[in-house]
């Protein structure tokens, strides 16, 4: 984080009635700690027509490795939502880079499709601490108001490094083998934890944080003390809204991150080296769909609109941005196909940052990290489900057809359930435990 950031976010640089701009770098920090958490996870699918070949895989062998990491995810969510409200997001997003860092960097040392599961069911609990430390910190360094926009910068990060692995880990694996591209990407965690570990705090406990800013940053009315347990957030519909909505539409996510090179090589005849220009593409389109969903339901809050309002008009127009992706099959062009499936992708991103928004718009900061856990834990049990689909349809038929056309749809139907659950997103009070 450079230095006139910083120092325009200090108590010497924030007058009277002026807000500073820490909590923006804050934001940037995680921004990055998602990047990273997106280029470890994503390695395997820019690697797969590779390690196919190399080392003898079918696409049952794929899906299920591929599963171990998702379920793992999903057991990770559930620890780790609940051990991010106990121990902060400061350590606790510390350790799961630690873990995911290692984990990236042991896939090197595999051999089978087993030790391949392996490495990827640790990178799976490891990763799992990445969204709800990062939704938990913005409950943390931002007034509602601001919370959308911020989420959708952060979760901008998994669209870049999306976006950078296919440009970086073919380059790696023409100069020093596929081995040195889990390595070297394990390896920039380290890095980034050393910076956060450096400049996070609370915001009351920051030195470089100004008076201004935290006022700000407490605009909002304050939560009750305590913590909220498994018990108490378990039997609310406002979960079960949020983890439905996961479990419908995080599969879809999982398609593009672990299917999309494969989409390309095989509709498209491209290879590691050249199916990287319209992977970079997509996941352009993507981040401006992450932060447009973020900034279009803060700026209708701010124009007078209702948070219920807002927030479900920007995610109807999503879910409207991906019905065209189930063409993308039939596309003769690949401008075509990439133009569809970039829209469905930038459609899921401003879907996802306003999703997560909902859970600090109902619940108190106290219970954000637990339900984000609890209902993320759901979109990788969706994500299973699509994996092993996945793997039987192309293994059996070799179509892209039934997975994109599910795709299409998906986010209506979510938009449906979510709505039924929550036609009013109005504010929860919890009991302590």
């Amino acid at each position: 984080m450079s230095d006139p950031v910083a120092g325009a976010a200090t108590p010497q640089g924030t007058g009277p009635g002026r807000i500073g701009r820490y909590r923006w770098a804050v934001c940037a920090l995680l921004f990055f700690a998602i990047t990273i958490n997106y280029i470890d996870r994503q390695v395997l699918g820019v690697l797969k027509p590779v390690l196919e070949v190399e080392l003898g895989w079918n696409e049952n062998d794929y899906a299920n490795i591929v599963v171990a990491f998702q379920a793992a995810y999903a057991i990770g969510l559930l620890g780790f939502g609940r051990f991010m409200d106990v121990i902060g997001a400061r350590w606790g997003l510390a350790v799961a880079v630690t873990v995911w860092s290692l984990a990236a960097m042991a896939h090197a040392g595999a051999r089978s499709a087993i030790q391949f599961a392996i490495a990827r069911f640790v990178l799976g609990l490891g990763e799992s601490g990445g969204f709800p430390a990062s939704v938990k910190a913005v409950s943390e360094w931002f007034p509602k108001r601001e919370r959308a926009l911020a989420t959708g910068i952060f979760n901008a990060g998994s669209n870049v490094g999306a976006l950078l692995t296919p440009i970086v880990v073919p380059l790696i694996v023409v100069t020093m083998g596929w081995r040195w591209a889990f390595i070297l990407t394990g390896l920039t965690g380290f890095f980034w934890l050393a910076v956060w570990l450096v400049l996070y705090r609370q915001p009351r406990d920051h030195p470089r944080l100004g008076a201004a800013e935290l006022a700000h940053i407490e605009s909002d009315p304050a939560d009750p003390p305590g913590r909220v347990g498994w018990r108490v957030i378990a039997f609310r519909r406002e979960t079960w809204a949020f983890l439905l909505g996961k479990f419908i539409t995080d599969p879809v996510w999982w398609l593009f991150l672990f299917w999309l090179p494969d989409f390309f090589a095989r509709t498209y005849d491209l290879n590691i080296l050249s199916f990287g220009p319209p992977l970079v593409a997509v996941y352009l389109l993507a981040d401006v769909g992450s932060v447009g969903g973020g900034w279009l339901s803060s700026r209708l809050i701010a124009r007078g609109w209702t948070v219920n309002r807002a927030r479900k008009g920007t995610m109807l127009l999503c879910a409207l941005c991906a019905t065209p992706i189930s063409i993308a099959v039939f596309a003769d062009n690949l401008l075509v196909a990439v133009g569809v499936i970039g829209l469905a992708a930038a459609a899921h991103q401003g879907w996802s940052a306003n999703l997560y928004t909902l859970v600090s718009d109902v619940f108190p900061r106290r219970a954000v990290a637990t339900v984000v856990g609890f209902g993320a834990a759901g979109g990788a049990v969706g994500g299973m489900f699509i994996s092993k689909f996945a793997g039987w349809t192309l293994e059996t038929t070799g179509s892209y057809v039934p997975l994109l056309a599910f795709a299409g749809t998906a986010y209506l139907i979510a938009l449906g359930v979510i709505h039924l659950l929550t036609p009013r997103l109005a504010p929860v009070s919890l009991p302590a435990e």
